[in-house]
C-alpha cells in the first residue's frame, strides 16, 4: 500500500478492478484507494496473475502492507503471506517485488484452523487519518439477509463523511458487529458474509485470536455490549435479591439517572432489558408523591417533564476538537486587533464589480490584501515544526469553509500572483467542492497561512485558533456603519475588525503589528492591492 497523502496512515480499497485469477499488466489500474483526503486510482507495477487480494472493498490496508499478490498463474503464494508481518517489521521491504499489500485477516487466520469455512470477516476500514472508528449510520441489511457484491452493506459515518459501503462478497450476513449508533475501532470486526451454514464463530474466534491481550479484551467487550443479543442476554444477574439486568440496561439506566429497580423486566424470568428501559417512564412515580404532598399555600401544578438528547459526536467534529486543542494547548497564542476603515473598499468593490467577470466579494479582497501585505512581511509567513521553523517563500491561503459536521481549509495557492476576478472564481468553486466534499488532497493540504472570516454571520470581531503548522490565522469581522472622526470631525464610516492570533514561538508582537499596519493601509487604499 503506497502512501498517497502526507497524513495517510491506511488506504481503504473504494473499488477493485481486478479479482483473483484476473490477468493484470503493468500500469493497469487495478484498485481506488480511499485515502484520508480522496479516492485515487492505483495502477499495478507488474504484470502477471492476480493471485491474491489483501482486502475487501471497504476495508483498509497500512501503508507499506500488502495490497495484492501478482505472480505466475498457479504459484504458491503462501510463503509471502506467513512472511508478510516480518517483512513488514523490517520497514515493509521484501526480496519478492511482486507484494503489494497486507491483510490484518491472513495472521489472525494462522492461530486456528478455520479451511473449509466459506466465510469472510470484514473488518472496519480506516477512511481517514484522524479516525479511531467507525458509527453505523444505518445497515442496509441484517442478519440472515442475502448480500450480493457490490450491494450496499452499511453506511459508515467518519470524521470526514458518512460513507457507504458496499460488500465485496455475494452470501448470506451471518453477523454484524454492531448496531446502528455503535462505534467499531479501525481494525474491528463490522461482518461476518458467508455461507448459510458456516461455522463464523470459529472465524471469528480466529480472527480473535491473532490480537494481544490488550486487543482480546477490548474485543469482548465489544461482544459484551455490541454483538448478538444472545451474549448480552447470556450474563445475568439473579442471585441473593440483586436485580436481573443485562449489562447493557444497567449501563443506559445509569446514564440516564434512572432507579433500576423501579424498572420492570420483561425479559426471561424477569430481567430488565435495554427495551425496558427505553420504555421506562420515571415521570410517573414523582407524580404519584407529589400529589400526597400538602402545603399551606395552593400553587397550581405546572405540568412538564425535563428531557434531552445526547447526540453522538461525529467523527469530523472529533477530529476538529482534538486538532484544535493540541494547537491551543501546545502553541503560546496572543492577539492583535485592529480596525480598518473600509469605505474606500467599498467604493472599490462596487466600481470592479461592474466590469469583472465575476462577484468579487469583501472576502476575496480581504485575501488578496493578505496575500500582498504577506509578501511585504515574510516573517509572518512561517510554518512551525517543532524543532526549526520554516520561512515559506510561496504564499498559499487557507480560507476555512463550513460544512454540515465542522470545518474545512481549501488553499488558494500563490495567491499573491492571481487577480482579484481569479481568487473570486477559485474561492467559490472551491467551497462548492467543500460541500460537496469533492475536495482532492492538493485542494487543502499545503496552507502557510489561514483567513477565518464570520463577518457574513453579523460577528464584529472575534479570536481564531491557529491551524497547525501555520503561525498564523486571520479572524475577520464583518463590516459594521459606525461613528469615526475624520479630519477632527464625526462622521459616519464603514469599519471591520481584524484579530491576528499568532504562535509566539515563531512571531512576535512587533511582526505581527507590522503585518496588520500594512493589510490596514492596502485595505484602506484598495488601488495599493494592484500594484
Amino acid at each position: 500500500m503506497p502512501k498517497m497523502s502526507d497524513t495517510m496512515t491506511e488506504g481503504v480499497i473504494a473499488k477493485w478492478h481486478k479479482k483473483v485469477g484476473d490477468t493484470v499488466k503493468s500500469g493497469e489500474l487495478m484498485a481506488e484507494i480511499e485515502t484520508d483526503k480522496a479516492t485515487m486510482d492505483y495502477e499495478s507495477f507488474n504484470t502477471g496473475t492476480v493471485l491474491y487480494l489483501g482486502a475487501k472493498e471497504g476495508e483498509a490496508v497500512q501503508i507499506n502492507g500488502v495490497l495484492a499478490i501478482v505472480g505466475n498463474k498457479g504459484e504458491d503464494f503462501s510463503a509471502l503471506l506467513s512472511g508478510s508481518k516480518s517483512a513488514a517489521a523490517a520497514g515493509g521491504k521484501t526480496e519478492v517485488p511482486k507484494v503489494e499489500t497486507v491483510t490484518a485477516t491472513a495472521v489472525a487466520e494462522a492461530a486456528i484452523d478455520i479451511t473449509g469455512i466459506k466465510a469472510e470477516i470484514i473488518l472496519m476500514p480506516k477512511m481517514s487519518d484522524t479516525m479511531n472508528e467507525g458509527v453505523i449510520a444505518a445497515w442496509h441489511k441484517k442478519v440472515g439477509d442475502a448480500v450480493k457484491t457490490g450491494e450496499l452493506l452499511a453506511e459508515v459515518e467518519t470524521d470526514k463523511a458518512t460513507m457507504e459501503y458496499e460488500s465485496y462478497n455475494n452470501g448470506m450476513l451471518l453477523y454484524i458487529g454492531a448496531k446502528e449508533k455503535e462505534a467499531v475501532a479501525v481494525n474491528g470486526v463490522l461482518a461476518i458474509i458467508g455461507d448459510k451454514d458456516a461455522d463464523w464463530q470459529t472465524l471469528l474466534k480466529a480472527h480473535q485470536s491473532k490480537s494481544s491481550a490488550p486487543a482480546q479484551e477490548s474485543a469482548k467487550v465489544t461482544a459484551e455490549t455490541k454483538s448478538a443479543p444472545v451474549a448480552a442476554q447470556a450474563e445475568a444477574v439473579a442471585t441473593n435479591g440483586r436485580i436481573k439486568a443485562s449489562p447493557l440496561a444497567k449501563k443506559m439506566a445509569g446514564d440516564l439517572g434512572f432507579d433500576i429497580s423501579k424498572i420492570k423486566g420483561t425479559g426471561e424470568g424477569g430481567r430488565i432489558t435495554k427495551q425496558d428501559v427505553e420504555t421506562f417512564k420515571p415521570a410517573a412515580a414523582p407524580a404519584a408523591s407529589s400529589a400526597k404532598a400538602s402545603a399551606p399555600v395552593a400553587l397550581s401544578q405546572v405540568v412538564g417533564q425535563e428531557s434531552f438528547e445526547e447526540v453522538a459526536v461525529s467523527q469530523m467534529r472529533k477530529a476538529i476538537a482534538r486538532r484544535l486543542a493540541e494547537s491551543k494547548f501546545s502553541a503560546p497564542h496572543f492577539y492583535l486587533t485592529m480596525e480598518i476603515n473600509m469605505d474606500k473598499a467599498i467604493e472599490a468593490r462596487k466600481s470592479m464589480n461592474e466590469i469583472s467577470p465575476v462577484k468579487i466579494s469583501f472576502n476575496d479582497m480581504v485575501l488578496k490584501a493578505t496575500a500582498a501585505a504577506l509578501r511585504q512581511n515574510p516573517d509572518v509567513n512561517v510554518s512551525w515544526l517543532g524543532d526549526k521553523m520554516r520561512k515559506n517563500h510561496h504564499i498559499h491561503i487557507g480560507a476555512a469553509v463550513a460544512v454540515k459536521d465542522g470545518l474545512i481549509v481549501p488553499v488558494v495557492r500563490f495567491a499573491d500572483n492571481k487577480s482579484l476576478s481569479h481568487i473570486a472564481m477559485e474561492v467559490k468553486d472551491l467551497a462548492q467542492k467543500a460541500q460537496e466534499k469533492k475536495l482532492q488532497p492538493s485542494d487543502w493540504e499545503g496552507s502557510t497561512f489561514t483567513i477565518s472570516n464570520l463577518g457574513m454571520f453579523g460577528i464584529e470581531d472575534f479570536t481564531a485558533i491557529i491551524n497547525p503548522p501555520d503561525a498564523c490565522i486571520l479572524a475577520v469581522g464583518g463590516i459594521k456603519e459606525t461613528a469615526i472622526v475624520k479630519n477632527g470631525q464625526l462622521a459616519v464610516g464603514n469599519v471591520m475588525k481584524v484579530t491576528l492570533s499568532c504562535d509566539h514561538r515563531a512571531v512576535d508582537g512587533a511582526v505581527g503589528a507590522a503585518f496588520l499596519k500594512t493589510l490596514k493601509g492596502l485595505l484602506e487604499d484598495p488601488v495599493r492591492i494592484l500594484i
